[in-house]
């Protein structure tokens, strides 16, 4: 059903860009109920904070302490990237869990903070 109605495209993601064949739109039958099409948002940008660094982190090349903004200018309440907007982002899981393990660390090493989660410490949600 799903390939019936929909169709592969590029996608735009935030903090990455356009990633090749990484989303799906309505195909060509179904465009009568397309919302990009309908409210021609198709043309709008959105630009990303130059101070944030979440694409960065998004591929790995980069932590969260790496980021200048990151507990200062970015933060859950006031997010700049993507990787703190949602609460399972990684910028915000670092924020609420891990962030005071850099300063406290005794071998240089940062602990993964989803392995830091009360879900993964066997709490609930």
């Amino acid at each position: 059903m799903i390939d019936d109605v929909f169709e592969v495209c590029d996608r735009k993601w935030r903090g990455i860009g356009t990633v090749e064949h990484s989303g799906y739109r309505l195909r060509e039958a179904y465009r009568d109920h397309d919302a990009e099409r309908r409210f021609a948002v198709g043309g709008i940008d959105t630009a990303e904070s130059s101070v944030c660094i979440s694409g960065q982190i998004l591929k790995g090349l980069k932590k969260q302490h790496d980021c200048p903004a990151f507990g200062r200018e970015c933060t859950p309440q006031t997010p700049l990237g993507a990787t703190m907007v949602s609460s399972e982002g990684a910028c915000a899981a670092y924020h609420a869990y891990g962030r005071h393990l850099e300063a406290g660390s005794t071998n240089g090493t940062i602990a993964d903070p989803i392995s830091l989660s009360p879900l993964a410490m066997g709490g609930s949600r």
